[in-house]
């Protein structure tokens, strides 16, 4: 049975890099917002919307206790899920907790490449948003630094630079 829990930022790469490595291993992908979305008929800055920020991290828990009981996936959290309740403690009793560590730039730079949109950075510019990044991430880090494994991550431009990412988890993981 494996369960494979990764962590980060948002723009870290956890959904990118998790749907290749569920495919490479053989194991089924979930995104806990898309579950989320998926179980509640609702996208999540709606729910936000409709029940404020505490009403969506008590969603949050209660679908993070379900999908962490599948066996043999690999789950993409979302990048506060770690840093509220005892989500990150629970997570490390549950799978194999990957914190995908990149620095502010890189984060940066994958959130302005991504399609999707997302309301806590909407609107800012590219300094605003450094600074958003810097400012929050100083706040997440020592949940992030709770999970069992760290793995360093760059910008990803290519499929090869996110194959390399899969391999180095397959290799320490497997």
């Amino acid at each position: 049975m494996t369960r494979i829990i990764l962590i980060g930022y948002m723009g870290a790469g956890k959904t990118t890099i998790g749907k290749v490595l569920a495919r490479e291993m053989g194991l089924e992908f979930y995104d806990l917002d898309n579950y989320i979305e998926d179980r509640f008929h609702q996208k999540i800055p709606d729910i936000f919307a409709e029940k404020g920020e505490a009403g969506f991290r008590d969603i949050e828990r209660k679908m993070l206790h379900e999908v962490a009981e599948f066996e043999n996936i690999v789950l993409s959290c979302g990048g506060g899920t770690p840093c509220f309740f005892d989500n990150m403690d629970y997570m490390n009793t549950r799978g194999e907790t990957i914190f995908l560590d990149a620095q502010p730039a890189v984060l940066k730079e994958h959130l302005m490449m991504g399609k999707t949109v997302r309301p806590l950075i909407q609107g800012k510019s590219s300094e605003e948003l450094i600074a958003y990044i810097e400012d929050s991430l100083q706040k997440r880090l020592p949940y992030y630094r709770k999970a069992k494994h760290t793995l360093k991550i760059g910008v990803m431009h290519t499929r090869e630079e996110i194959k390399h990412y899969v391999e180095l988890i397959m290799g320490g993981f497997a």
